[in-house]
């Protein structure tokens, strides 16, 4: 019976939170659209603008979860920029909250309605945002010969061409580093040396052409490249070898103490154009990447272990920028579940969302 009832607790760590970002979503979606068919007579500027004050609302309450509810602390190496800047953000991938950790990052400057991703295909068909995500200027794109660079190009031009602000996150290793994997870390090894690179031991080879085309096509338009280092803290085993980093439940169930940021902000002129300079450019800053890795895990000096070099800061998050959201978007959802209209709209935003979405992003990517 007491075991029961710790398991239990233990679940409702991440059942919560999930019901609650889950549950929002119709609300949201059916707030969004409303702007949507206003904007249709209002200049594009103006739509991106109250888009991204949408965006930020329900990221911050995706926030609250992360950062308030799990007391999780982040701590920050390098100077976060105080101002709003449009950059391509760069990051090693080692599990699904490296999304968040964008938006952590981005928060801090004001800037977390700007986010939009470069997602691998298959994304596209999770409900509801599948669809919205595309809508706010995110990428679907696919690995090795699919990949599709005329329409990546085609759809960051189009939001350079409108002023749309970016903070575009991009994951260039294309999948993520799992120590439990050894296959994908050695053929990625095999790649590096088919290459003629350098092999990484603690993160995956990049890919070039997401962060080339991000790069190149919206020239005019960027400040700056963030190049983001990631480690949690907690990921290494009795024995002191790496484990796989926490999932997104994990990660709720206050399974990981800290979260270790490593940040370096690079002015957009000091990023070479030409592709071979760029391949050669984004591996050198993986292979810093892959020596913040090993010293974080296998520092000989005890007291540099599962640190970054120089000065880390703690980053807490006031409930100010997180809490009014969540009321927010709770305070929408719960009239519509309170009458059986309300519910049967909630439900019907759902299926009938879901499948027009399906359908959209499948036609217009």
């Amino acid at each position: 019976m007491l075991l029961s009832l710790v398991v239990h607790t233990y679940s409702l760590r991440y059942w919560f939170p999930a019901a609650v970002m889950l549950g929002t979503a119709p609300a949201y979606l059916l707030s969004w659209g409303v702007w949507r068919l206003l904007s249709t007579v209002v200049p594009a500027r103006l739509y991106h603008r109250m888009d991204d004050f949408i965006y930020s609302i329900y990221q911050s309450m995706v926030l609250f979860f992360f950062e308030n509810y799990t007391g999780v602390e982040v701590i920050v190496y390098g100077d976060i920029p105080k101002r709003k800047e449009n950059v391509v953000y760069l990051s090693n991938h080692q599990c699904t909250v490296d999304w968040i950790i964008a938006d952590m990052l981005a928060i801090r400057q004001g800037a977390i309605g700007h986010v939009r991703y470069v997602l691998k295909d298959g994304l596209k068909w999770l409900p509801l945002y599948g669809w919205y995500f595309s809508q706010h200027g995110g990428v679907y794109v696919k690995r090795s010969a699919k990949f599709d660079e005329k329409a990546m190009r085609k759809k960051l031009e189009s939001q350079t061409e409108v002023g749309a602000p970016m903070y575009l996150v991009i994951f260039p290793e294309g999948t993520r580093y799992n120590p439990e994997l050894p296959k994908v870390i050695l053929d990625s090894q095999a790649f590096a040396r088919k290459e003629g690179l350098s092999e990484l031991h603690h993160i995956l080879t990049p890919r070039v052409k997401a962060a080339h085309i991000a790069v190149d096509s919206m020239k005019s338009h960027l400040s700056a490249v963030y190049d983001v280092t990631v480690a949690y803290e907690g990921t290494v085993d009795a024995k002191g070898e790496r484990r796989t980093a926490p999932s997104m439940p994990e990660f709720l169930c206050k399974e990981c103490p800290r979260v270790h940021v490593y940040f370096e902000r690079v002015d957009v002129k000091d990023v070479p154009r030409e592709p071979l300079f760029f391949r050669r450019w984004l591996h050198e800053r993986f292979e810093i990447k892959d020596r913040l890795m090993s010293s974080f895990y296998q520092s000989e000096d005890p007291e540099q272990r599962h640190k970054f070099p120089g000065e880390g800061r703690r980053s807490p998050l006031s409930l100010r920028k997180t809490l009014p959201s969540l009321m927010l978007l709770g305070g929408l959802t719960l009239p519509m579940l309170l009458t059986e209209s309300g519910r049967r709209l909630y439900l019907n935003t759902w299926v009938y969302g879901t499948l027009l979405g399906w359908a959209w992003v499948n036609v217009r990517p």
